[in-house]
């Protein structure tokens, strides 16, 4: 009892004497971690003390910052490691954790230079980048660049006959044990070493980024979620991606992808920055990494505000604006660090209503290409999807892009999802890689040379709906009653599958045919995204909306939805409760209930008609979501 009575006494001792900043860590968010990366260049700027005590006092009184990551190399400037020791403990006793971060660039302003793993001068730098952090911390984290496109006279000759992406792949794999893990775990047996992945996941292959062993070779992988704008960016990035590409990654190492990682470029409006950090919290990221320390001390001002606040949008630029006390005294907000406070003080009251993550799994061989970034897309009109690195068999339905071309088997395992009374959907991108390769043994459809320009559609027995502007497709021939179209494109009286289906066996094997440009799925009529919509959904997510485009839907596995909309303008649409109807949707912020309106389903082919429907209106706001709860 004695040695029990004094170890409490020296616990609440220890509190006592806790610093404040220590104490407040514990309960700063409840459903995630926020961490903050700074480059080498402001690191160095840290050595002057006062700029260090200043510029974290000014990002302190504004977020709430669990975690920072210090990097000790970027475009060959190193920091001295004396001095990231004073550094070190500067973050330590404020009782923030501290990790490593290294960016193996020779010079991002010359387009992302770099390292050479094919010069042993350049792995030798690169080895001993690893060996000096790994001495000063227990976490390191590898920023983006961890890939090579150097194509120097030491790559060709080692390359030989190889592509590129054949040599790359197998340069990195090597380095990643031979320049980076072996050395760092020498120095530090503790050290974890984590590698951090971009948002360009389709094109990864062609750098050297292995994501079939890089996952299992590293101590764990993070996930690059920012998406800027896809119009001012220069990717062109669809917002639904920073949901879905950290979901890919956690397929990819289950349990083992620390968090979601955003910066602040490419905004018209501080909203869009506040949108990345919702959608990366909306995929249940563990921890959030903002981009970067310098741009925490960027200043708000009034340009930062978008044409359609004072609406009521889930982003309130004045209550942003509102002075705040998060440290020890209360503070004007004055820079981007608020604009990250403020977005994810909100979302985290939200997180906790919603369970795991569920949508329609598209597969994704690995190291494979084809019909790039076409799953999100889908996302930005309503369809929750979920990517994996492996053949979903157990699903009842799936979407096989042309990225599945990489599969070998893939077409004896179509064949055998059908038997097994499966539905699976296809692309125009998938047939066309595959016409003569055995599809047509399972439903002969022919992708033609032929476009068609639609300016009408035809869903169901409904009447023709024009599409908000003419869309460009590819036509498809098939034989008249083998297979039938769903949804038909129209222009001068002649038609073209949209979305097909055949039965084949005990399942259903549908066609969706891309327009040329993938946005212009955006102008279908909200019909043909309704029919697409249920189509993908009723077998495997219970709900799904009806409406108009550039709205996502997050699905989660206990009754609970997210629905957001990226439209300059309110919006109001359906939520289908489809095959597990509910009676009342509640809105977990407001508590307001939404009443349902149940409907008949109706079934045209050889499919049984589906369950009584729910349907529940929904209004949102310029760039606004809602979570509902379904009972």
């Amino acid at each position: 009892m004695k040695f029990l009575s004094k170890l409490i006494a020296t616990f609440c001792v220890v509190c006592a004497v806790m610093p404040a900043e220590a104490k407040q860590k514990a309960d700063n968010y409840e459903n995630f971690k926020v961490a903050i990366y700074t480059r080498a260049y402001e690191v160095q700027q840290m050595t002057d003390r006062e700029w260090l005590e200043t510029s974290w006092e000014t990002i302190s009184n504004q977020v709430k910052v669990d975690k920072i990551y210090l990097e000790t190399h970027r475009d060959q400037l190193i920091i001295d490691k004396a001095e990231m020791k004073k550094i070190i403990k500067f973050f330590e006793d404020k009782g923030v954790e501290v990790a490593g971060g290294i960016t193996y660039t020779i010079s991002e302003m010359n387009d992302f230079e770099t390292y050479c793993y094919q010069d042993p001068v350049e792995r030798a730098k690169a080895q001993e980048i690893i060996e000096l952090t790994a001495e000063l911390f227990d976490e390191v984290i590898l920023d983006d660049f961890f890939f090579t496109d150097c194509k120097c006279d030491l790559c060709i000759e080692a390359k030989g006959d190889r592509t590129w992406t054949e040599y790359r792949l197998e340069l990195m794999h090597k380095a990643a044990e031979e320049v980076i893990l072996g050395p760092a775990k020498r120095v530090n047996p503790d050290v974890k070493v984590i590698i951090k992945y971009p948002n360009w996941y389709d094109h990864f292959h062609g750098l050297g980024f292995d994501l079939e062993h890089g996952p299992k070779q590293f101590d764990g992988v993070y996930t690059g979620t920012e998406t800027r704008d896809a119009v001012s960016s220069d990717q062109h990035l669809q917002p639904y991606l920073g949901y879905l590409v950290w979901r890919y990654y956690n397929n990819l190492a289950p349990g083992r992808n620390g968090g979601g990682w955003v910066d602040t470029g490419g905004m018209r409006y501080i909203d869009r920055y506040s949108e990345q950090l919702w959608i990366t919290m909306f995929a249940k990221a563990p921890e959030i990494t903002l981009f970067d320390y310098r741009s925490m001390l960027t200043p708000l001002s009034e340009r930062n505000r978008a044409p359609w606040t004072g609406q009521g949008t889930s982003f309130d630029f004045d209550e942003m604006m509102k002075p705040v006390k998060i440290g020890k005294k209360e503070v004007t907000p004055t820079t981007v660090a608020r604009a990250a406070g403020y977005s994810l003080e909100e979302v985290d009251k939200v997180l906790g209503f919603l369970g795991e993550p569920v949508g329609i799994k598209s597969y994704k061989p690995y190291h494979s290409s084809g019909e790039d970034f076409l799953q999100n897309y889908f996302g930005m009109i309503g369809i929750p999807m979920d990517i994996v690195p492996e053949f979903p068999a157990e699903e009842e339905f799936i979407i096989l892009t042309e990225q599945a071309k990489y599969d070998k088997d893939i077409v004896a395992k179509i064949q055998k999802q059908l038997q097994d009374g499966k539905d699976v959907m296809i692309t125009s991108g998938f047939l066309r890689a595959m016409q003569g390769k055995g599809i047509e043994k399972i439903v002969e459809m022919e992708y033609t040379d032929r476009k068609a320009l639609i300016t009408e559609v035809k869903a169901g027995w409904g009447a023709l709906t024009p599409t908000k502007k003419p869309i460009l497709m590819q036509q498809i021939q098939y034989f008249t009653n083998d297979s039938w179209e769903v949804i038909s494109g129209m222009d001068a009286g002649l038609g073209w599958p949209i979305m097909h289906r055949g039965r084949v066996s005990n399942g259903t094997l549908y066609l969706l045919v891309v327009p040329d440009n993938f946005a212009d799925l955006y102008n279908l009529p909200d019909n043909a995204l309704n029919s697409i919509r249920s189509t993908v959904s009723k077998r495997v997510v219970p709900y799904t909306i009806e409406g108009p485009n550039n709205i996502s839907l997050y699905v989660y596995d206990n009754n609970t939805i997210v629905v957001e909309s990226f439209h300059d303008e309110e919006i109001t649409f359906n939520v289908v409760a489809q095959s597990t109807p509910k009676n009342t949707a509640t809105d977990v912020l407001t508590g307001e209930q939404l009443e349902g309106k149940a409907r008949m389903t109706f079934s045209f082919g050889p499919a049984p008609a589906a369950p009584a429907q729910v349907t529940y209106s929904v209004t949102l706001k310029p760039h606004s979501y809602k979570a509902l709860k379904f009972e």
